[in-house]
């Protein structure tokens, strides 16, 4: 039996929890589909290890269910395939629900040591089982919400530089997978040192927070970063170099037409570093794709600030 996708709710989509089942009965994928289709969850499902964690991988579920017996043919048993989930980055944080048959004690130990946050015995009331997917589907938003909490600068809101370079990697396999472009900005304010002086780090914050307004209103693929100081990125998925020019002209153009409450005479400015990738060039890692847009931002910065410069093109051999 394939692995496949059953959506229950009749409002399925991005924020409907996802529960992946990994069990070699074809009967228990029938059982948990039938008894759960009032709920507001996504089913997918999985009969071997192999495509259980394949599915996990791809689809970052909510909640895995996991059995802990498969046929001797199989080459993981479950313990063997939550090691492997639990050993991944990418699936290590989601929460796994072991169902057994088994009633040895040592089973759970060995189950919860792994990492499960549960164990539910074989025949199970159907009510108990919702009513532990559902303390798992609360404990996996709490943590992802202090995970978020976790990747968000406290000043501006925005996603920190640890954030930053995990979506740049992302971002930067997709774009390597799919052949498509990728653009990074950097920008910091100019002679911002000079404007806590003389105003304060109070009014400091002020402009801090007004920029990263600013680049938080842009288009809703890119991801905007506080990237340390008074300096920032942002992220621009499928996107050209020229494309990301014009992105950061208007960033500057609105920061410099910006007037301040408290010194309406006051204009401040930014400078802006533009690099991307490109299919029909040599493939830069991320690290070399932040350091030519940084490379540009010190073009900007050295051609006189209030302005945008890009790098397109690889160096010369």
């Amino acid at each position: 039996m394939s692995a496949h996708n059953i959506s229950l709710s009749p409002n399925a989509g991005d924020n409907t929890p996802r529960i992946l089942l990994i069990d070699p009965s074809v009967l228990m994928h029938r059982l948990l589909r039938t008894r759960l289709q009032l709920e507001h969850v996504e089913i997918l499902s999985a009969t071997s290890g192999e495509e259980g964690v394949q599915k996990a991988l791809e689809l970052i579920p909510d909640v895995i269910l996991l059995e802990t017996e498969f046929p001797p043919e199989e080459r993981l048993d479950g313990f063997e395939i939550l090691q492997r989930l639990k050993e991944d980055a990418r699936t290590k944080d989601i929460s796994v629900i072991f169902i057994s048959e088994s009633r040895e004690t040592m089973d759970r130990v060995r189950g919860l040591d792994l990492g499960a946050v549960d164990f539910v015995q074989k025949p199970f009331e159907m009510a108990e089982l919702k009513a532990r997917v559902r303390t798992a589907l609360r404990m996996q938003k709490l943590l992802r919400m202090l995970a978020q909490c976790a990747q968000r600068d406290g000043l501006t809101a925005l996603w920190n530089r640890s954030y930053l370079d995990q979506r740049l990697a992302a971002e930067h396999s997709e774009a390597r997978r799919h052949m498509r472009n990728l653009a990074v900005i950097l920008c910091d304010i100019d002679h911002f040192k000079s404007v806590n002086d003389r105003y304060g780090h109070p009014f400091g914050d002020e402009v801090l927070a007004h920029f990263a307004t600013l680049l938080a209103g842009g288009r809703a693929s890119d991801v905007p970063c506080r990237y340390g100081g008074e300096e920032f990125a942002v992220i621009l998925p499928a996107t050209t170099v020229d494309e990301a020019t014009e992105v950061a002209e208007r960033f500057r153009a609105s920061f410099e037409a910006h007037r301040w409450r408290r010194h309406p005479d006051l204009v401040l400015t930014a400078s802006f570093g533009v690099a991307a990738l490109s299919p029909l060039q040599p493939m830069l890692t991320a690290a070399e794709l932040v350091k030519r847009a940084d490379d540009a931002l010190y073009q900007a910065k050295r051609g006189g600030r209030n302005r945008v410069s890009s790098k397109s093109k690889p160096e010369a051999a």
